[in-house]
């Protein structure tokens, strides 16, 4: 259903009427398609054991599993998917490469719990850094990383939160670059998932450190602690995490059938937990959720009136794709209602916000978008003005 509010029933019924030929019969293939699947159940969200819980559909950002996702947790060496991102910011903006080096310092080599086994006095390369960081999940490595791009871990630190703030993680905050326990440093579970996404969305191009299985450096050789990678549950990332007071956690990514899922859990009693834990809850959410396409990139929404524009009205359409992730059970309670801000002050220009769609099933908003314009529409000028504003003015 489309509906264009707030309109008086009669203009609605109007504007209904005029919907594009191809945008009506999409609405009709998609109640078709409702109307023909075989009867659903109600999905009934799974417990789990973690104190935290957090599990979003990347393809479409539908929230399929929220336990305690805005509750503060320690990140534990989670925090390193945030020295991460800053280390591939400064790669793609120039700030160093893959082969600089970065010299290990007293304080990067005296680090305890994971290690890389960085030596004293010795320079290693940002690639090596990373490998070390994500693979063996290296305490040193994070300090060098940070000394190295920052001059000093709590320089490195206040980058982390600035970060943080820009990347729209509204309730955590960084004291330092490894996941060290401190009760000033804390993030949710949420925020975790929206970093997760910008990792995979704004560096796609170094996402493979994160799926590496094993790494040798000062010849030993370590295993990927993500237990995730060695079973079969299409999982490609991200990292894990371990303190006595966060439990055992996991950020883990993974795409399957063009879905890519990213599920964040911590506060697990055990490792065996971990790896437990997040493969059923993926396999719930890939088995119980489809994906469903609503509107292409471009596809034609409405007409929207112009006030005093060289054209009557501008074509309203979507920036991006637009996707619904969706139990079958919810299919028969979607609605679709575009508003639109009308009539548009002219001069109207393309890929101005012009109105939201939001998207409603099961009884709740799940989902805005906005609506744009299409096409260029400047202003009148001369004599078309004119006759416009007497239009407007005169019965």
């Amino acid at each position: 259903m489309i509906v264009v509010n707030p309109l008086p029933e009669s203009r609605s019924a109007a504007l209904l009427r005029r919907l594009p030929i191809r945008r009506l019969a999409a609405c009709l293939l998609l109640a078709a398609a409702v109307l023909l699947s075989p009867p659903a159940f109600a999905l009934t969200q799974p417990d789990t054991a973690a104190r935290q819980a957090y599990l979003v559909d990347l393809s479409s950002g539908a929230v399929l599993l929220d336990k305690n996702g805005t509750t503060r947790m320690a990140p534990s060496s989670m925090t390193k998917m945030m020295t991460a991102y800053l280390t591939y910011d400064a790669l793609v903006h120039g700030r160093t490469t893959l082969d600089t080096s970065f010299p290990v310092s007293q304080t990067a080599w005296k680090m305890g719990g994971s290690r890389m086994f960085l030596k004293l006095g010795s320079t290693v390369r940002v690639e090596d850094l990373l490998r070390g960081l994500l693979i063996d999940s290296g305490n040193d490595a994070a300090v060098a990383l940070a000394e190295g791009l920052a001059g000093s871990e709590s320089a490195f630190a206040s980058m982390m939160n600035a970060k943080a703030r820009a990347l729209g993680m509204a309730d955590s905050h960084f004291m330092n670059a490894s996941g060290w326990p401190d009760p000033e440093h804390y993030t949710t579970a949420r925020d975790l998932a929206i970093l997760a996404g910008h990792l995979i969305r704004d560096f796609p191009q170094f996402y493979h450190y994160e799926s590496e299985r094993n790494f040798t450096w000062n010849g030993i050789r370590q295993g990927n602690r993500n237990p995730l990678l060695y079973h079969p549950v299409s999982v490609d990332g991200i990292k894990t995490g371990h303190t006595e007071v966060g439990g055992y956690g996991l950020t883990a990514s993974g795409e399957r059938n063009g879905r890519r899922l990213v599920l964040v859990v911590n506060g697990l009693p055990s490792p065996q937990a971990r790896n437990d834990e997040p493969t059923r809850l993926l396999d719930w959410a890939w088995n119980s959720f489809k994906l469903y396409p609503l509107l292409h990139k471009g596809e034609l929404v409405e007409q929207a009136p112009v006030w005093m524009g060289a054209e009557d009205s501008v074509p309203v359409t979507v920036a991006d794709d637009v996707t619904v992730t969706m139990a079958p059970a919810d299919r028969n309670s979607l609605h679709v209602v575009a508003t639109l801000a009308e009539p548009l002050p002219s001069p109207v220009h393309r890929g101005d916000v012009v109105g939201q769609l939001r998207i409603d099933y099961d009884g709740a908003v799940r989902r805005t978008v906005d609506l744009v314009a299409g096409a260029d529409v400047p202003a009148s000028s001369g004599l078309t003005a004119l006759g416009q504003r007497l239009g407007h003015l005169l019965p």
